[in-house]
C-alpha cells in the first residue's frame, strides 16, 4: 500500500469512483478500462489493477498500454519474470508503431508528462531484467531505451540505471562514456535524485551532499529511490559495510512499493 497524506487518499478513492464510473458507462472503451486499472493501482491494490489488464489484454491484444501497465505492476508485485514475458510483447507491439506521450495519473508540480509508452515499455523492462540481476540484457534493454528518451527527465532516469548495470557488468569504459553524455545544469522537472546521483558519479557533487540530503528527509527510511542509489554508490566503491547498512534501512522503512525498496530486497 502506497504511502498517502488523508488528503491525496480521499482524491484518488474520488478519481477512482469516477474512473470506474467512466468505464461502467461503456465498457468497450479501451481508455476507461485503462485509467480505471491505473486509478486503481495507485491506492494499492495491485491484485486488482492487474485483473483489469488482463481483461485489456484479451479485449484489445493490439493496445501495448495493458501489457505495459500490467508488467509494471508485476514488478510491484514481485513477479518479474511475468513482468519480462509482458514488456517484451508489449514492446513487439510497438515496433512498428509511433511513440506516444502517456499521460501522468498523478501529475508532477508542472502537470508536464515526461514520458512516453515506448519509454515506459523499456524502461520497466529493463528493471525488470535488472532486479533479476540479469545484467547483459538490461543493459542492452536500457540503451534501447535511452535512444527514446525524449527530454532530460527520462534520459537522467534512464542513465542512471543504466550507469549501474553497466557497473556491474564489469564495462567500465562504457559507463565513463555514458557519463560523459550528463551536462551539468540541466533543468529537470522530477527524476533529480537520478540526475545528483550521476554528477555524484561524474565527480560534480560530494558524497556529503547527497548524504545529507538523505538524513535531511529522515533517511532511507522515507526515501528509499535515494536511500537505494546511495547504497549502491557504497557497494560500488567497495564499502559493502555502508551499502547493507543503507539497504537494510530502506527496508525497515514503509515505501514497499518504490523501486527502490524493490531493489534493496534484492541485496539482501
Amino acid at each position: 500500500m502506497p504511502v498517502l497524506s488523508p488528503e491525496a487518499k480521499g482524491k484518488i478513492e474520488s478519481q477512482l469512483a469516477e474512473a470506474r464510473k467512466v468505464y461502467l458507462v461503456d465498457t468497450t472503451n479501451a481508455d476507461a478500462l485503462i485509467w480505471y486499472g491505473r486509478r486503481m493501482a495507485y491506492l494499492g491494490n495491485y491484485v486488482e489493477s492487474i485483473e483489469l489488464f488482463s481483461q485489456g489484454v484479451e479485449r484489445f491484444p493490439g493496445d501495448a498500454r495493458f501489457l505495459r501497465h500490467r508488467g509494471h505492476r508485476e514488478i510491484t508485485l514481485r513477479c518479474n519474470q511475468k513482468a519480462i514475458i509482458d514488456l517484451t510483447y508489449a514492446a513487439e507491439i510497438m515496433q512498428k508503431k509511433a511513440d506516444e506521450i502517456e499521460p501522468d495519473g498523478m501529475p508532477n508540480v508542472q502537470n508536464i508528462p515526461t514520458s512516453t509508452l515506448k519509454g515506459n515499455i523499456w524502461y520497466h523492462l529493463g528493471l525488470a531484467l535488472y532486479l533479476e540481476k540479469d545484467f547483459y540484457r538490461a543493459g542492452e534493454v536500457y540503451k534501447t531505451c535511452l535512444k527514446l528518451s525524449t527530454n532530460p527527465d527520462m534520459y537522467m532516469s534512464t542513465a542512471y540505471w543504466l550507469y549501474i548495470t553497466l557497473k556491474r557488468s564489469g564495462k567500465e569504459l562504457e559507463a565513463k562514456a555514458l557519463l560523459e553524455t550528463v551536462d551539468v545544469g540541466l533543468p529537470l522537472i522530477e527524476n533529480e535524485e537520478y540526475y545528483e546521483m550521476l554528477l555524484l558519479y561524474k565527480g560534480v557533487l560530494k558524497e556529503e551532499q547527497l548524504m545529507d540530503k538523505l538524513k535531511s528527509a529522515g533517511g532511507g527510511l522515507s526515501n528509499a529511490t535515494l536511500g537505494y542509489a546511495m547504497g549502491m554508490y557504497f557497494l560500488l566503491n567497495s564499502q559493502p559495510e555502508k551499502a547493507n547498512g543503507l539497504f537494510k534501512e530502506v527496508l525497515s522503512g514503509n515505501q514497499w512499493s518504490s523501486f527502490g525498496f524493490i531493489a534493496a530486497e534484492k541485496e539482501e
